[in-house]
């Protein structure tokens, strides 16, 4: 059984820019940091979500893996330098967990 893990942040879009320079500084992070899950940005074009939400997502075999990941992220010095630029920007965030039921 697999799991997803998203991220879900909804941002001012006055500070797209700014916010999404700040997102290919988190990539880069993940890039280079050993063990980091390498995670799919997406931004909506048609759906529920307005397109000034970016959603990060990746991929885990086990739930225990999940949650692992997060406490690296929330462990990581670089990424909370990086978060608390960008979370001004944020008009919500939330995180959702999701079981993949059949591939």
């Amino acid at each position: 059984m697999a799991y997803v893990l998203r991220f879900v942040q909804r941002f001012r879009v006055s500070e797209q820019a700014a916010f999404l320079e700040l997102e290919k500084q988190f990539a880069e992070l993940e890039r280079r940091s050993e063990g980091w899950p390498r995670g799919r940005r997406m931004r909506p074009l048609s759906g529920r979500e307005p397109g000034n939400t970016l959603i990060w997502e990746c991929e885990f075999p086990t739930l225990e893996e999940v949650h692992a990941a997060i406490r690296t992220m929330d462990a990581s010095p670089d990424h909370a330098r990086l978060f608390a630029m960008q979370s001004p920007m944020m008009l919500d965030a939330w995180t959702e967990i999701h079981e993949v039921l059949c591939e």
